[in-house]
């Protein structure tokens, strides 16, 4: 296939031809060879194709199967009755939602989860992730009916048997990726089972999801047709922290020549993290998950070790308004930092913790450029960056996420052409303009350009 007509993101002519999976030739202009098949761009910008550097595709997959129960789609504990009450239970018997936050109803046990529902078991996943709060017939249908206060923090393998039996289709996570030019993404769940990864792997080469996929889980002993291994990840919990066993575990994982990948939302976290670098030392590839708050004291450490902060501006849009009132305005400014990164010298790049965060990358572009929250309060201007700095966050090789692909012969042919010139894609940074995803020479999404 040929591409001609399109533009660099920099306003310079392209034409590319697609051999097989990569590009076979890059030039200004190009002419058809016979019968070759060509997509005119008709002035469009072509860029390598997104990456999204941390998401859970299981757990979006699962997502777009739930009901939201947090804001702004619910916001006071009479909605989020009424949305318990308006939900059929899945196949499963269960109802699952997610995306709760306490300013709903407050500090949800099985008791007030009881009053609000208990028509049917129920499974209501915190916003970040970390929580499941289970109403009194979700607990009687795991066999848990005597638990206290019916929430399990990081025990996701409490539910792994409610699922099991039911078949995971990716090929809606992988068509809304493609709608956005994604052509990649780092599946960051750390301590995937043999069975999750294998689902996964199987997906892919299925094609349900064509995306290239990197996970952050060390399995032992397994290969895989098409995942790719990429650092190990750990999450870091502020109640369980154990500086010298999280610097015993990073050796260790350095010495098996495996970087790694430290969850950090919180500054005890990053300092018992960055502490732990330093003293086990640093490898190609380390890199600091979501860095969500990072005292101005703290860059230079971070640029000093050298490891790559991969961050999800795209949370100052979605729950800035939140971070507002829980946030002090002192340390509002160490939030999502994203241009003192850059200025300090630190490797970045972009993601957006789907499903906990929202799977456009182009809002989150639009989130590290504008640093606007869902009222128009500007949060923390200092750390907005540049359009083309906020999409060259998308735009790295999963092992190198922080250093932004570029199209030349020989690379892969995974391409995301925009209906419009690169003024107007920078402009809007909008999933709107994507007119084609090309994923491994082959389209997987397209529109009229």
């Amino acid at each position: 296939m040929l591409i001609t007509g399109a533009r660099r993101i920099t306003g310079e002519p392209i034409a590319v031809r697609i051999a097989g999976d990569r590009l076979a030739d890059v030039a200004f202009k190009l002419s058809a060879n016979g019968d070759e098949p060509v997509l005119d761009a008709r002035g469009g910008t072509l860029l390598p194709g997104l990456h999204d550097h941390h998401v859970h595709a299981r757990a979006a997959v699962a997502a777009m199967q739930s009901v939201k129960v947090g804001p702004p789609q619910v916001m006071t504990p009479q909605q989020l009755a009424e949305t318990l009450h308006r939900c059929a239970p899945r196949t499963d018997g269960w109802i699952r939602a997610v995306g709760y936050h306490d300013s709903v109803a407050g500090e949800l046990d099985r008791h007030r989860l009881d009053e609000l529902f208990d028509g049917a078991p129920v499974r209501i996943q915190h916003r970040s992730g970390a929580l499941w709060i289970v109403n009194t017939p979700g607990l009687i249908a795991l066999g848990r009916p005597g638990h206290p206060t019916g929430r399990f923090f990081r025990q996701d393998a409490e539910f792994a048997t409610i699922t099991a039996r039911e078949s995971m289709d990716f090929r809606p996570l992988g068509s809304a990726l493609a709608a956005f030019g994604v052509t990649g993404i780092t599946e960051a769940t750390p301590n995937l089972g043999a069975a999750d990864l294998e689902a996964l792997d199987a997906a892919v080469h299925a094609g349900q999801l064509p995306q290239r996929v990197m996970v952050l889980s060390r399995p032992e002993g397994q290969r895989f047709s098409r995942l790719e291994l990429g650092p190990t990840k750990r999450i870091l919990d502020d109640n369980s922290l154990d500086l010298d066993e999280l610097t015993l575990w990073v050796a260790r994982q350095h010495s098996g020549g495996h970087a790694v990948a430290l969850h950090c939302v919180t500054v005890v976290q990053l300092v018992v993290a960055l502490t732990a670098l330093r003293t086990a030392g640093v490898r190609t590839g380390d890199r600091i998950e979501h860095a969500a708050m990072v005292p101005g004291d703290m860059l230079n450490d971070l640029a000093g070790l050298g490891i790559t902060v991969v961050t999800q501006p795209n949370f100052v849009a979605e729950r800035g308004e939140q971070y507002v009132v829980d946030v002090p305005a002192a340390e509002q400014h160490e939030l999502w930092r994203v241009a003192s990164l850059y200025r300090a010298g630190v490797p970045v790049a972009g993601s957006t913790d789907a499903p906990f965060g929202e799977l456009d990358p182009w809002a989150a572009m639009r989130a590290a450029r504008d640093r606007l929250t869902t009222s128009g309060t500007l949060l923390s201007p200092d750390e907005r960056v540049s359009a083309p700095t906020a999409l060259a966050m998308f735009l790295g090789d999963p092992h190198t996420p922080a250093r932004p692909r570029d199209l030349v012969a020989g690379e892969r042919a995974d391409l995301c052409l925009m209906s419009a010139g690169p003024d107007a894609v920078l402009a809007e940074l909008s999933a709107e303009l994507v007119a084609a995803t090309v994923i491994d020479g082959h389209i997987h999404h397209s529109v009229d350009l």
